[in-house]
């Protein structure tokens, strides 16, 4: 019965290493129509049009929070026309995270307190001053990271790790935008002076609400190090510990200036 069906081409003969494998008609239709929608998928999408530079790395400033591996080994391109597409990120990354560090510090505490400032210049000083404070920032931490890696044995450019802090420093520049709009809400104008309804339990949870976007940095610093060398945990660990004193070193040494 088999050898009839098999002449009658009712089934045909495959053979494999493990021997004779027998498939009818019906059984390579179905094959088929299983393997055809994700081919038709991958040919549809091989025709899709491909982001450009520009947006792909707008896209990339949200995407570090949720999946940093790929926005950090993105940085290893060194194509001209890719590295000019992260210029305007990152001067909005640099922009907001310097205006996050400025309203943290005690100077911005009190600036209501003085008669010469009203809400229009209190937005006008942050602006100034965050955008010194992250200019600084970018590339004094930059420096301290390349200086660290070279420590360990990296060859890359100093570009790169400056703009590897630049996405690092994405939730920093996020609690800009989430915290500053909070304590507006709840304390007022008394967010900026001395002594006012926001002094105690209150401005203790907002700091260390502001403390937990600092250390998700430092966690994306240490994974942007790691991707972008291809290092060990390890290694990348003493690279970010390198960079970490030569900081307290600048910074101890303007204190005893």
């Amino acid at each position: 019965m088999l050898v009839r069906e098999f002449a009658a081409g009712r089934m045909t003969a495959t053979t494999r290493r493990s021997g004779l494998v027998l498939t009818t008609p019906a059984a390579r239709h179905s094959r088929s129509s299983i393997y055809a929608p994700p081919v038709a998928f991958l040919d549809t999408a091989g025709r899709r049009e491909e982001l450009s530079p520009d947006r792909a790395w707008w896209l990339r400033v949200p995407a570090v929070l949720v999946g940093p591996r790929p926005v950090f080994f993105a940085l290893r391109d060194e194509d001209p026309d890719d590295v000019a597409a992260r210029s305007e990120p990152i001067l909005l990354l640099v922009g907001l995270a310097g205006a996050a560090a400025v309203l943290a510090t005690p100077t911005a505490d009190g600036l209501l307190d003085n008669p010469d400032y009203d809400a229009m210049v209190l937005a006008v000083w942050a602006f100034i001053a965050g955008s010194i404070y992250g200019a600084v920032g970018y590339f004094v931490l930059g420096f301290a990271v390349f200086f660290g890696a070279r420590l360990l044995g990296s060859l890359g450019s100093f570009r790169r790790e400056r703009q590897l802090v630049a996405f690092a420093a994405v939730p920093v520049a996020l609690s800009f935008l989430l915290i500053l709009p909070l304590r507006l809400a709840v304390y007022g104008g008394d967010t900026f002076r001395d002594g006012g309804a926001d002094e105690g339990t209150g401005e203790a949870v907002l700091l260390g609400f502001q403390l937990v976007f600092v250390a998700w940095s430092l966690g994306l610093l240490l994974i942007g190090v790691q991707v972008v060398h291809g290092w060990t945990w390890p290694r990348s660990l003493a690279a970010v510990g390198a960079a970490t004193a030569l900081l307290a070193a600048i910074v101890g040494l303007f204190a005893t200036i």
